[in-house]
């Protein structure tokens, strides 16, 4: 009799404790679907779901979780300039202090690269494989000049330039970075945007009116499939590699 409520016993705590893991699973399941239905809606806020890289979408959500206003964020913009065809822009933030404009790479391995070269390095497989790519520091530095002749507002703004590396990479020898610019890798982005409002002063806006109609209409040109195709001409036509011969 005794072994028999024993065992009644045993099966009875490990039912219970099946049930309470089940409960757990179920439990864990709905937090992750509601976390990740709440990112969506807050990525939404700003862009779209199929807009941009993942890591461009990651980006909004960090600075959106953080506390900025979706309504300062700009994603995926198709600057016009001034011979008709367009530079692509990843992310722009507008802060108290000017705009922030962001470059987000996606790359493993180690970086290498100066601000004043044309070409960095990427290298893989420890030294094994090495790359080249054009230097976003210059890519952005172009993106900002194109931003600055929008307006005589955009000429004086202070304007801030930041590189973002997402992916498993290290920027190992990184220099001569100009004034105004930064390099980071994707978790230290906040601590660049922090630093960067709390080491300048407040910007002088003459028409913010005019800084949000500007910076809405060139997202609205990026979802113009005949401006991207314009766009992704353009770039092969100065890359050029159909006039390389081997």
């Amino acid at each position: 009799m005794e072994a028999g409520l024993t065992i009644f016993i045993g099966v009875v705590v490990v039912f219970a404790a099946l049930m309470g893991l089940c409960i757990g699973q179920r439990n864990q399941k709905w937090e992750w679907e509601e976390r990740t239905k709440h990112n969506r809606q807050l990525i939404e806020s700003v862009t779209q779901l199929d807009r941009g890289t993942w890591s461009e979408r990651d980006l909004i959500l960090e600075l959106l979780k953080s506390g900025f206003n979706s309504g300062a964020l700009f994603h995926d913009l198709y600057l016009k300039k001034y011979n008709g065809q367009h530079t692509q822009i990843d992310l722009v933030l507008a802060t108290k202090v000017g705009l922030i404009v962001f470059e987000v790479k996606d790359y493993g391995g180690w970086i290498f690269g100066k601000g004043n070269q044309n070409q960095w390095t990427q290298v893989l497989a420890y030294g094994c494989d090495k790359y080249r790519f054009y230097n976003p520091v210059l890519q952005n530095k172009n993106h900002i000049a194109e931003l600055r002749k929008q307006s005589r507002q955009f000429a004086k703004l202070p304007i801030f330039s930041v590189i973002v590396f997402y992916g498993n990479c290290e920027l190992r020898d990184i220099s001569f970075i100009p004034h105004g610019t930064y390099i980071t890798t994707a978790r230290r982005a906040l601590d660049v945007v922090e630093t960067i409002i709390n080491d300048n002063p407040p910007a002088s806006y003459t028409d913010k009116h005019e800084i949000m109609r500007i910076l809405k209409q060139a997202v609205e040109n990026g979802a113009t499939p005949e401006i991207q195709e314009q766009h992704a001409a353009s770039v092969q036509d100065m890359i050029g590699k159909d006039r390389v011969f081997d």
